[in-house]
């Protein structure tokens, strides 16, 4: 696994590499999805230098959903992308069945691949997180299994990464643990599977050690400086990717935080964009978090991020 602008790029034979945005939903004051909005902003984001986009994520708000909103999600998205391979649906669910379900209404759109998160009704062992993956691993997509520990209270280590990934469950991982060490063991136990910065505040770490790739939340608002960041950080330009990284990083951070949702939207609604409220039981931000936000938009609009 090496970091070279070549590895790091988006390719149909491995269309989960490079930047794949996984989308805000844009949501009217009525809470109702805006699909125009959602299909304007899926378009700006690969006019902008974003490969590819991840409906249905956590960002996506897919919890709130109904199925028909869900499905309609992911028509939308691949209609605007005009390529399926650039859509890697999230197809998380609490049970193994419908979440293969929704792998299949992936390949049925035409998807290059699926985001899955292990099992996260309650707290699986092993055996159940690898009868997990092979379930969904029927709907014939490629998976890249979402390692986020806090959430799920299922850790996807590296020893069970290898594993999965030896069982042909799994062909990447989008790494949210925050732990940039696990980068070099999962590339000493599994050295085929590719590694995905999981997390925004981690990204040059992460490109350093060797990610292919970046499922990434704060491009939503930014897409521009974003993927020039991403390309400095997989080129190893640190000149370039260092000073953006610390411009940034104040925004970043917030990828990692509870408040993650409302929080890009906000970004997106001060840059012009279209974010919108979220659904509950998601509130609006309080009013010193969105000072936050707010400071820190308007001081990387400043500085001529886009």
């Amino acid at each position: 696994m090496t970091a070279s602008p070549t590895a790091a790029a988006w390719s149909a034979e491995r269309p989960w590499r490079g930047i794949m945005v996984a989308t805000a939903l844009p949501l009217r004051a009525d809470l109702s999805v805006d699909y125009d909005a959602y299909a304007a902003h899926v378009r700006r984001l690969l006019d902008n230098g974003c490969d590819g986009v991840v409906p249905n994520g956590s960002l996506g708000e897919y919890q709130t959903l109904t199925d028909e909103e869900r499905a309609r999600v992911v028509r939308t998205a691949v209609a605007a992308a005009g390529d399926g391979a650039r859509v890697m649906p999230g197809v998380a669910a609490y049970g193994s069945a419908a979440a293969r379900r929704w792998a299949e209404q992936a390949a049925e759109e035409g998807c290059g691949s699926v985001l899955l998160l292990p099992p996260n009704a309650y707290r699986a062992d092993e055996s159940a997180v690898r009868a997990h993956y092979a379930e969904v691993a029927r709907a014939g997509l490629p998976i890249v299994a979402y390692n986020n520990p806090v959430d799920t209270k299922v850790d996807l280590t590296p020893a069970l990464l290898a594993r999965l990934h030896g069982e042909g469950g799994v062909v990447a991982v989008k790494e949210f643990s925050g732990d940039v060490r696990r980068a070099y063991q999962i590339a000493e136990l599994a050295p085929e599977l590719d590694l995905l910065v999981g997390a925004d505040d981690v990204l040059l770490e992460l490109a350093l050690a060797g990610a292919v790739g970046w499922v990434a939340g704060y491009p939503n608002a930014f897409p521009v400086a974003c993927a020039a960041l991403y390309r400095a950080a997989a080129a190893r330009d640190l000149d370039t990717a260092l000073p953006l990284y610390r411009s940034l990083h104040p925004l970043l951070r917030w990828d990692s935080r509870t408040e993650f949702v409302q929080a890009i939207k906000a970004s997106m609604d001060l840059v012009g964009g279209h974010g919108g409220p979220t659904r509950p039981p998601r509130l609006p931000l309080p009013d010193p978090a969105a000072a936050e936000v707010r400071a820190a938009t308007e001081k990387a609009v400043a500085a001529g991020h886009r």
